[in-house]
């Protein structure tokens, strides 16, 4: 009874070391049938807009049915045709694999990051076993798991190189560089924009009419905050990314709201300090910095010449601020 209970973990899970050689095949049987599909799964997610690395997928998840394969002829020969339903969930402490898969806006890069942390989940966990194991049959076995696991490793850089040459990657790089800049950078940009620039009269005014920091603050914060909250909820809202291909609303929104808010705040907050005129300079100094910012972001993500962003960032900012300080100081 003890014995029986000492195989079992809190959680009710079987520990690895008190399987035996049945199982573990049985295990890695299961273990190679679902790696399969998590890679068939990549490789349907990738196929319109990633077609080389969808290619590079497809041949993975047929490497892994091959292992499949062999393993299930293996076990048919030491332990007859009824294979155990045994799977990783039934193994405390046994890998297991993230359901990243089931993410509909699954980047490219974080892809191929998942599937290189299979390989290595798999190859160390099969040493790390072979090692603890007492038995020779069973260390021989791992051992021959582990060494499987290396080789496909291997098999998957062949694979890479043969699918994903210079200009295939470099397509697909600018794909996903395209996606990051409409999902994460445009709305973002945007948002900065509106924060730094829509609140400075607001802002501003409300300084020169009161210099008082304290209700300059106040006024900057809400303004900043209700701007973000507007911006975020409008961009999710307005595109659900599926025609546009923009992305996940979601992120979208978070990134606009979020950046509207900094924006604002940026030129808000020097106004907890209680010298008017020593926090009024610190925020014009930030100000400047924001706009500066907002240029180099249009330049590098959005390709606009250098000269053109400047002019109408620093112009447009400029016209906003004197508004303010002209509304607030008469």
């Amino acid at each position: 009874m003890m014995s029986r209970l000492s195989m079992l973990t809190l959680g009710g899970r079987r520990r690895f070391d008190d399987l035996s050689e049945q199982e573990i095949l049985a295990l890695a049987i299961g273990s190679e049938e679902e790696d399969g599909q998590i890679y068939r799964a990549y490789a349907a997610r990738l196929r319109a807009d990633y077609p080389h690395s969808a290619a590079l997928f497809d041949a993975m998840a047929e490497a892994e049915d091959e292992h499949r394969r062999r393993l299930i002829a293996r076990y048919k020969q030491r332990f007859g045709d009824f294979i155990i339903p045994i799977r990783r969930e039934h193994i405390a402490g046994y890998y297991a694999r993230k359901p990243v898969w089931l993410m509909r806006n699954l980047g490219l890069d974080r892809v191929r990051e998942e599937a290189a942390a299979m390989e290595r989940q798999a190859r160390d966990f099969y040493l790390a076993a072979a090692r603890r194991s007492t038995d020779a049959d069973t260390r021989a076995l791992l051992g021959d798991l582990a060494a499987a696991e290396s080789a496909h490793e291997r098999t998957a850089e062949a694979l890479s190189e043969q699918h994903l040459d210079g200009a295939g990657r470099d397509a697909e790089d600018a794909v996903a560089h395209r996606q990051f800049v409409l999902t994460w950078v445009q709305p973002g940009l945007a948002g900065l924009m509106d924060g730094s620039v829509s609140t400075l009269a607001p802002i501003f005014a409300t300084a020169f009419a009161t210099q008082n920091p304290w209700t300059t603050f106040l006024v900057g914060l809400s303004a900043s905050i209700g701007a973000g909250i507007s911006m975020g909820f409008t961009e999710a809202a307005h595109d659900d990314g599926k025609i546009s291909g923009r992305g996940s609303p979601l992120k979208r929104g978070l990134a606009s709201g979020v950046m509207t808010a900094i924006g604002g705040l940026g030129h808000a907050l020097p106004y907890l300090i209680p010298n008017f005129w020593l926090a009024t300079s610190i925020a014009f100094a930030v100000v400047f910095v924001e706009l500066w910012a907002i240029v180099w972001i249009q330049n590098r993500y959005m390709e606009t010449p250098f000269l053109r962003a400047a002019f109408q960032i620093v112009l447009g900012g400029g016209l906003v601020l004197a508004t303010g300080i002209l509304i607030g100081g008469t």
